[in-house]
């Protein structure tokens, strides 16, 4: 077996690139940790780039005494159980087109992945005047609801991939042993699956805990409002306060990025899972 040389000259290009983007997608991140701390007398006083002179809480409990908590927790409710049931539908749906041979599956899928191109915005009006019409606009459900709608074709796509390179001997034998497809993709495919069902849901959590445009549209009532249109009305009252507000955005996005930190490693599982061949 031979061993193949690294290129010393590629792997510093690679290291290059890869400083590149850390500091394209970290440094708005350390810069929004920094003023975090920063007291206005700091940020008015010169030193913009400067660490605090002394750390300052006043931020943080400036934003946690606003309505915050309240956002927080609509978003967490909204987009765990958009999450959710997009999981279990898609899952569900990706076994059937994957391994439960029927007419027109090959179409379905491409249905499904077609509407993974379909923009949120030319949506929104027929979407709002369904949603009116069933008396959900203002409402939780009314929001969860076409989350799922617009999460299905990722999940469907990932888990469908993942689904045909199983090996139909297991499932040939589980049916056999006289298992029904219900009892195959619950006992047997569902854990084997688990890697493209947490890139799925990972994926699809970040994309609701971020959604604005839908959730604009949909919701009115402050006691329903999720976290990005907190932080739009948060930065609507402090807007002279600018470490205010960057705490109030270090805060809403540091659960996403923990969460998407531990569970980075189920991401690329998942996403090579079906690329790759047994």
């Amino acid at each position: 077996m031979t061993i193949q040389k690294i290129n010393p000259v590629a792997m510093l290009g690679y290291y290059i690139v890869a400083l590149f983007f850390l500091v394209l997608f970290g440094f708005p991140f350390v810069l929004t940790t920094i003023m975090s701390f920063k007291s206005m007398n700091d940020y008015m006083g010169g030193d913009f780039w400067g660490l605090p002179k002394k750390l300052y809480f006043g931020n943080f409990d400036k934003v946690l005494r606003s309505k915050f908590n309240i956002y927080f927790l609509n978003s967490l409710i909204v987009a765990g159980f958009a999450t959710f049931f997009t999981t279990i539908v898609a899952s569900l749906a990706s076994y059937a087109l994957a391994k439960i041979k029927f007419r027109f599956s090959e179409l379905v899928l491409m249905i499904f992945v077609i509407g993974m191109m379909i923009p949120v915005h030319t949506t929104l009006i027929p979407i709002y005047q369904m949603t009116k019409s069933l008396r959900l606009t203002n409402t939780f459900p009314g929001l969860i609801i076409p989350y799922i709608s617009f999460g299905l074709p990722v999940a469907i796509y990932i888990m469908t991939s993942f689904f045909k390179e199983v090996s139909n001997s297991i499932q040939e034998s589980a049916v056999i042993d006289g298992a029904s497809p219900l009892r195959i993709y619950w006992s047997i495919m569902l854990p084997i699956s688990v890697p493209a069902v947490s890139t799925a849901a990972i994926l699809n959590f970040l994309g609701f805990w971020n959604e604005f445009i839908m959730a604009m549209t949909m919701i009115n009532s402050t006691s329903k409002k999720t976290l990005p249109l907190g932080l739009r009305d948060f930065y609507g009252t402090e807007s002279i306060n600018i470490p205010s507000v960057l705490t109030a955005v270090f805060v809403g996005s540091l659960p996403v990025i923990l969460f998407y930190v531990f569970a980075q490693e189920k991401v690329i599982n998942g996403l090579s899972a079906g690329a790759v061949k047994g």
